[in-house]
């Protein structure tokens, strides 16, 4: 049986996600797109992943064995999503924000939710994106403000708890 492709980006528009920025390259040479599909895999060692479109304008600077920061943003920091999701060059997008690096090198925005630097151990292409898997080398944690989610495609405010 075939499930239709717009019956199933219907669903998965209803599966609410945290919006990040992900970075590659350095401050000097900034690269970043905005992402919803990441997920952790593993604790041990401590692994997640992020879907990039294979078409994507910044897919050829993302490599195995390279940097890859994913900053979780703020409900606050929408402006920085839409910027990172826009046609903005990739130097243009990081003249927003305070940029710092942790251990690899990519850039780690310092008002992030939370920062998590990794090296891209694997890059698996699956039909029309690429799954990037990092390895967490290190976590900033910034301020336990509420999250910016992403649900049937609008943003969404987390109240405080």
């Amino acid at each position: 049986m075939s499930v239709d492709g717009t019956l199933f980006r219907e669903a998965m528009a209803r599966l609410g996600a945290a919006v990040t920025v992900v970075t590659t390259g350095t401050l000097a040479e900034p690269v970043g797109f905005t992402a919803s599909a990441v997920c952790s895999v593993t604790d041990d060692p401590p692994t997640l992943l992020v879907c990039l479109k294979r078409a994507s304008r910044v897919r050829e600077a993302f490599h195995e064995g390279g940097p890859m920061c994913v900053n979780v943003l703020a409900s606050a920091q929408q402006h920085l999503s839409d910027r990172f999701a826009s046609a903005l060059d990739a130097v243009e997008r990081f003249t927003v924000g305070h940029w710092t690096t942790l251990e690899t090198g990519a850039p780690c925005l310092e008002e992030a939710v939370s920062s998590l630097d990794c090296r891209i151990e694997r890059i698996v292409e699956v039909g029309t994106h690429s799954v990037l898997f990092g390895q967490v080398q290190a976590v900033r944690m910034g301020s336990p403000v509420p999250a910016l989610v992403y649900f049937n495609r609008a943003y969404h405010h987390l109240p405080h708890s």
